[in-house]
């Protein structure tokens, strides 16, 4: 691995651990999910999965034990919150603690990011498919203790 490489795999884990962090802010049970957007060198935007801005902080339905319909992927926290501000996501790089389902890779497409680096597989892969099929750079990071 070259210098260059190695320097991008440091920072990589950096943001990964720092996403990794931002997920404990999550109230869902079944699975704490933590993102960063990283533009120049500069988080831009953070996002972790919960529920909706004025809804009660509960992901899961109290019977099923199933995540409510209406709770939002930590993707799409940072990718909204991003659009509130005077920043863009154009060229930028989103780390996330677990690989992004296919709604969110379509949010992702939209707003133009280029590069998703994450720790834990989806279980579907479907969302990593389609941001392939458009030349975003996928990498999936082991992150280290």
């Amino acid at each position: 691995m070259g210098y260059e490489e190695e320097k991008l795999r440091q920072l990589d884990m950096r943001y990964l651990r720092m996403a990794r962090i931002w997920a404990e802010n999550s109230y869902c049970v079944r699975r704490q999910v933590g993102a960063l957007i990283v533009k120049d060198k500069m988080i831009i935007s953070d996002g972790y999965n919960g529920t909706p801005a004025g809804f009660e902080n509960i992901c899961e339905d109290e019977v099923t034990g199933k995540t409510k319909p209406y709770v939002l992927h930590a993707e799409a926290n940072a990718i909204t919150k991003v659009a509130k501000s005077a920043n863009n996501c154009d060229g930028s790089t989103l780390y996330v603690t677990a690989a992004p389902c296919i709604e969110c890779s379509k949010l992702i497409i939209q707003a133009g990011i280029k590069r998703v680096v994450y720790i834990d597989d989806y279980r579907s892969e479907d969302g990593l498919n389609l941001l392939k099929r458009v030349g975003i750079e996928c990498v999936k990071r082991e992150l280290e203790e």
